[in-house]
C-alpha cells in the first residue's frame, strides 16, 4: 500500500465486503456497454480501472465468506465479484489484462456527500458509446468500443 493520501475507500450497500485502492488509477470511464448495463441495471457506471495488486479487500476475514465471484458467461476471462449479503457487485476481474474494476458510486464520500479523491478518480471520457441508453452531453470524448482501440464518436 502506499501512503493515505492515495488510498480510496469503498464498500458495498450494506458494508460486509469494503475494499481500498492504493494509487494512480490505470484507467476511469464511463462504461455504456450493453454487459454493464445488466449487471447493475443503470445506462451506464462510472469504472476505474486499477493492477490487480492495487486492490485489497478490508472487510472481515476470511474474505471468501463475505464475497461471490461468478465468470461472465459471455466472457469467460471476466469475473464480477459482489456480496452476498446484499447481492452489490462490488468489483470486476480481467485475468487477462491482470486489472480489476471498482465502481464510483461505492467509494467513500466527504460529510457533504462528495466522493473523496474525485480529482483522482474522476472520469475521462465515455466508452462503448455506441450501445448507449441515453446521451451524455458533458463534454467527455465518447468512444465506440475502448478509448484509444476504437473509433472516437465526439471529442467533447
Amino acid at each position: 500500500m502506499t501512503d493515505s493520501a492515495s488510498t480510496l475507500r469503498g464498500s458495498c450497500f450494506c458494508k460486509a465486503v469494503s475494499y481500498s485502492v492504493s494509487g494512480p488509477p490505470a484507467r476511469s470511464n464511463y462504461c455504456h456497454c450493453s454487459l454493464c448495463q445488466r449487471m447493475h441495471g443503470s445506462p451506464f457506471v462510472h469504472s476505474i480501472h486499477y493492477s490487480a495488486s492495487q486492490l485489497q479487500w478490508t472487510h472481515a476475514e476470511p474474505h471468501t465468506n463475505h464475497i461471490q465471484r461468478f465468470q461472465t458467461p459471455s466472457k469467460p476471462w471476466k469475473y464480477r465479484v459482489r456480496c452476498k449479503q446484499c447481492g452489490v457487485m462490488v468489483a470486476g476481474q480481467n485475468t487477462k489484462t491482470d486489472r480489476v474494476n471498482v465502481f464510483a458510486a461505492q467509494m467513500e464520500r466527504d460529510e457533504d456527500g462528495k466522493v473523496r479523491g474525485w480529482k483522482t478518480i474522476q472520469p475521462k471520457y465515455h466508452i462503448f458509446y455506441d450501445t448507449r441508453l441515453m446521451d451524455v452531453n458533458d463534454g467527455l470524448p465518447k468512444w465506440s468500443g475502448y478509448a484509444e482501440q476504437s473509433t472516437l464518436l465526439f471529442s467533447g
